[in-house]
């Protein structure tokens, strides 16, 4: 049995639990999966998804992992301070971009400086930029001939794929490798490491 003083020892002990965002345009796979490499730990706590994207993937992975989505269009995100409300109420440690396609405002990186993240699919500071995402990064790898591509984790700022980089991990591109086996290699390095290198980011 614990005594009252026994308990209030207890509860000063416990950490007080992160709190994560994300932004997601898309299928929303590697918000699942970061999701499923916390699951059940009681020091982390998923806030919401921000989508930009009306039929994104990612709104049927909220509604089965009961997690809070929240839908804008272009006219408020252009607008911030209602979205930056949104935000500073869901007191996040950590605003992870997984698969969002627009440009952050200056207003957003300078409210929550260091704390907003991103992951792309080529080695930066090669194949970044305006426009370069997905398929398209890989289409671009395989053109160029390159012998390795891989994630670069980095810290946003108001530029495209121009913050501080955070991790980096590589993986070979073969010559017979079409933009779709890249595709592949790179999916597997962004669900190993991204949940690893959040993990990190919060705990260290």
């Amino acid at each position: 049995m614990l005594l009252l003083g026994e308990i209030s020892c207890l509860i000063m002990l416990q950490k007080p639990s992160k709190n994560i965002v994300f932004f997601a345009s898309g299928s929303g796979s590697n918000v699942e999966n970061i999701i499923n490499y916390f699951f059940g730990r009681q020091d982390v706590q998923f806030k919401g998804v921000l989508c930009n994207n009306p039929k994104a993937g990612v709104i049927e992975r909220c509604n089965r992992l009961g997690i809070p989505l929240y839908c804008f269009n272009k006219s408020a995100y252009n607008n911030p301070n209602g979205l930056l409300g949104l935000l500073d109420s869901l007191e996040p440690d950590l605003i992870v971009l997984a698969g969002f396609l627009w440009k952050i405002p200056e207003a957003f990186t300078s409210a929550f400086p260091d704390k907003i993240i991103n992951i792309h699919p080529a080695l930066l500071p090669k194949f970044g930029g305006k426009g370069m995402f997905g398929m398209h990064v890989h289409t671009a790898v395989v053109n160029a001939k390159e012998r390795e591509s891989g994630i670069t984790i980095h810290f946003v700022n108001d530029l495209y794929d121009d913050g501080k980089i955070i991790f980096q991990e590589s993986v070979v591109v073969l010559p017979e490798d079409q933009p779709e086996d890249v595709a592949a290699k790179i999916h597997e390095l962004e669900y190993r490491y991204f949940p690893e290198v959040i993990d990190r980011l919060l705990f260290t």
